[in-house]
């Protein structure tokens, strides 16, 4: 009979369902990459590789004042002991710690080519050096204090602190980023001096000194991020506070820059500060990328001045440019500006991952650092403990030292002996027996009664201490006003780089003209479509060229800011840029290779955009309505549908509102004239349109508007110029729909108004 294996057994198969296999290992790769990985900790802001480094450069003695050594030699003994994962990657994550430009509050102090704002990378770990700043000084306080829990490495032959002491705030003042499966976080750097200005007011509503602290007393406190590149925060206030209220949100950040005059009117744009984790020289080559595809076409040139200090160069165009017009283009186009995430999400005191607010955030550092403070004191008062009673063993054998060295000199066992004549215990007796001659004298006992009445005071204050939780509060608040003081405004690090701005005065959209040099323009279309924008107004008779058997169609006056309006057969509006039509040499281009005409759709009417005017739009078939010129703007190539027209119906006529016009005028093939008020015509923004003119076996020929005080004009016949004008229109007037009377005597017998 062959034995079943056990599941204990190594070498054992178990049989179970895939789905469930595969759920449960996902599961410890998901809870792993959480925890050990991907999210910080709330009460030291630290993930495990960064905890690990600073602790193994801590045992290295590599102290702000001591001499620097190899990043290779920290980085193999992290790999070693502490984190066995990939060199390169503890080496990325101890060059972040040292770039200023990365981190609020460097933790590593960097000797070397440590990487810059361009993007470059740091140099092999093999030539730089590192070693710890103050402000990782603080997060180790009290190590060697039993201030926080030890763990087993992963080999289990040493040990490495769980978390930091963290005496610094450094959770909010570094922020922090991550990915990990299902979750991620995202924490911008702070200013230091804010959030312990913060956590003090909590102190005081902690020790009862005052009222709990409202969510907006502590944004009046801690305004915002502060990043260490600087720029300026545009986020609403509202937006800054419900973001801090919830831990989920943003902040729109953007470069820093003013303009320096060159003189005579001219001037350049000179950027100080980008945003955070912007690569200098990727902004700058993107910069130079809208340069030269046209999308800036009021910006001239970029160059970089930077030093140590960031300088890029913004050249417009012309001294004619309005510098908050480019800067605000360029925040649309490039990274300039910014959205920095916010989600608050990190590891909680509770040891799971939780999404938390700005004041529990700084509550469970608080909590840490009680912990951390009461940890510390009942370690430093078993310490005084034993040190007090090997002082009394001390000063019995003072009292009794005849007796003491005669039981040494005499007895076989003086250990027990002293024990037993003097109650003595067994740490007190060991100490005795271990004293050298010369701490026999006089002078010696002096020292240690001295230091018994010092230990003795000490012993009692700390009891007090760990009595009185009103006690722990205001030590704890002590402590933080030391930490300020090593960060505050006044030291290096401590001014706030970052600053504020309203969002709402610089996020205004700006127009697309706006981007563009406005200069004078000739708009010239054959009747083969061709079309094309010559430079300055040109007079009405100058001649231009035109292919063979073509000959123009439409010719008027722009700018290269202005929209051109396109009306198509098809009953289609198209819009066009005058600055992105073809110059004028040659005779231009094809009017479908600017927009998307279908094959047999034509071109019924070209004219420039003006806002505040009205368009009339009329079909073959005698239907038509007035329309906005505002909605007939199009955005894209295959522009704006505006009359659904049924098949073998086109569109004819798009005529632009003037001023003081208020009759329409229409005819069709069956030579009828109809003269109705404007008035009666509809505002639609599409459709079919109502009829105009009533038809029985005809189409509509032609459409005019004109004031009905100057009457109805057209050309004479043949080439003679002079025009006739009829201001009696009554017997041609009706309401609109109506069928209409043959046109006065001497009307063109092309049934058009124009001849």
């Amino acid at each position: 009979m062959t034995d079943t294996p056990s599941p204990t057994d190594g070498d054992a198969i178990i049989d179970t369902p895939f789905a469930d296999a595969l759920n449960e290992r996902y599961l410890a790769y998901a809870l792993s990459t959480i925890m050990a990985r991907s999210l910080p900790d709330v009460r030291d802001g630290l993930k495990p590789v960064h905890r690990r480094l600073l602790y193994a450069m801590r045992l290295m003695k590599l102290d702000p004042d001591k001499g620097f050594k190899k990043c290779a030699r920290v980085v193999g003994d992290v790999i070693g002991k502490y984190h066995p994962h990939g060199d390169q990657a503890v080496y990325d994550a101890m060059v972040r710690l040292a770039q200023d430009f990365a981190v609020r509050y460097p933790l590593v102090d960097g000797q070397g080519n440590f990487g810059n704002v361009d993007g470059d990378n740091a140099a092999a770990m093999r030539y730089t050096e590192a070693r710890l700043t103050r402000a990782a000084i603080r997060l180790m306080e009290g190590l060697d204090e039993n201030a926080v829990d030890f763990r087993v490495t992963y080999d289990g032959e040493e040990e490495e602190p769980a978390v930091l002491p963290a005496a610094f705030p450094n959770l909010l003042a570094n922020g922090a980023s991550g990915i990990a499966v299902g979750m991620a976080t995202s924490i911008p750097p702070h200013n230091a001096a804010e959030l312990i200005d913060a956590c003090q007011v909590l102190i005081k509503a902690r020790r009862g000194v005052r009222g709990p602290v409202a969510h907006e007393e502590l944004l009046a406190l801690v305004p915002g991020p502060d990043f260490p590149t600087g720029g300026l925060i545009v986020e609403p206030r509202a937006s800054i506070a419900e973001a801090y209220a919830t831990g989920r949100g943003g902040f729109r950040l953007r470069a820093r820059w003013h303009t320096e005059d060159l003189g005579r009117g001219q001037y350049h744009i000179v950027v100080t500060e980008i945003p955070y984790s912007v690569g200098k020289s990727k902004l700058i080559e993107r910069i130079a990328d809208l340069i030269h595809e046209r999308k800036l076409p009021i910006l001239a040139d970029v160059r970089d001045e930077s030093t140590d200090e960031v300088r890029v160069v913004l050249e417009p165009k012309s001294r004619s440019v309005d510098a908050t017009v480019l800067m605000e283009s360029l925040f649309k186009l490039c990274d300039l500006e910014i959205r920095y995430s916010l989600n608050l999400n990190v590891i909680d005191l509770d040891g799971r991952p939780r999404v938390l607010s700005l004041g529990q955030a700084l509550e469970a550092f608080l909590d840490h650092r009680l912990d951390v403070l009461k940890r510390r004191t009942d370690h430093r008062l078993d310490k005084i403990a034993r040190r007090l009673e090997i002082l009394d063993g001390y000063l019995v054998a003072y009292l009794n030292l005849d007796e003491v060295i005669r039981i040494i000199r005499e007895e076989d066992e003086p250990k027990a002996e002293l024990m037993r004549a003097f109650s003595l215990t067994d740490t007190q007796a060991e100490a005795i027996l271990n004293m050298r001659l010369r701490a026999l004298r006089k002078l010696e006992e002096i020292e240690i009664r001295k230091e018994h009445d010092a230990l003795s005071a000490e012993q009692a204050e700390l009891q007090a201490l760990m009595a009185d939780p009103g006690r722990q509060w205001r030590r704890l608040a002590s402590d933080l006003d030391a930490v300020r003081a090593d960060f505050g405004p006044d030291s290096p690090l401590g001014a706030r780089r970052t600053g504020f701005a309203e969002a709402d005065a610089r996020a205004a959209e700006i127009p697309l003209e706006a981007m563009v040099e406005r200069e004078p323009v000739t708009i010239v279309c054959s009747r083969r479509g061709w079309i094309r924008a010559l430079a300055g107004h040109l007079d009405a008779d100058k001649d231009l060229t035109f292919k063979e058997g073509d000959e123009e169609r439409f010719r008027f006056h722009a700018h290269t800011t202005d929209y051109i309006l396109a009306f198509t057969s098809a009953g289609r509006m198209h819009t066009i840029l005058a600055d992105k039509l073809p110059g004028g040499r040659g005779h231009g281009e094809p009017l479908r290779l600017i927009v998307e005409l279908d094959g047999d759709e034509d071109l019924v009417a070209l004219l420039r955009y003006e806002q505040g005017h009205d368009l009339l739009l009329a079909s073959s078939e005698g239907r038509g309505f007035r329309v906005e010129a505002e909605k007939c703007l199009a955005q894209t190539k295959t522009g704006r549908h505006l009359m659904n027209l049924r098949d073998g119906v086109r569109a004819t006529h798009c005529l632009v509102v003037e001023d003081g016009q208020d009759t329409v005028a229409v005819i069709g093939r069956n030579r009828k004239l109809l003269v109705f008020e404007l008035d009666e015509v509809p505002y639609m923004t599409r459709g079919r349109g109502v009829i105009l003119q009533k038809y029985r076996d005809a189409t509509l020929s032609d459409l005019t508007l004109l004031k009905a005080a100057e009457g109805l004009s057209w050309p004479m016949g043949g080439n003679s110029g002079r025009v006739r004008t009829e201001t009696d229109l009554t017997p041609w007037r009706g309401r609109r729909g109506a069928v209409g009377k043959i046109p006065p005597q001497g009307f063109p017998r092309s049934n058009r108004f124009d001849g």
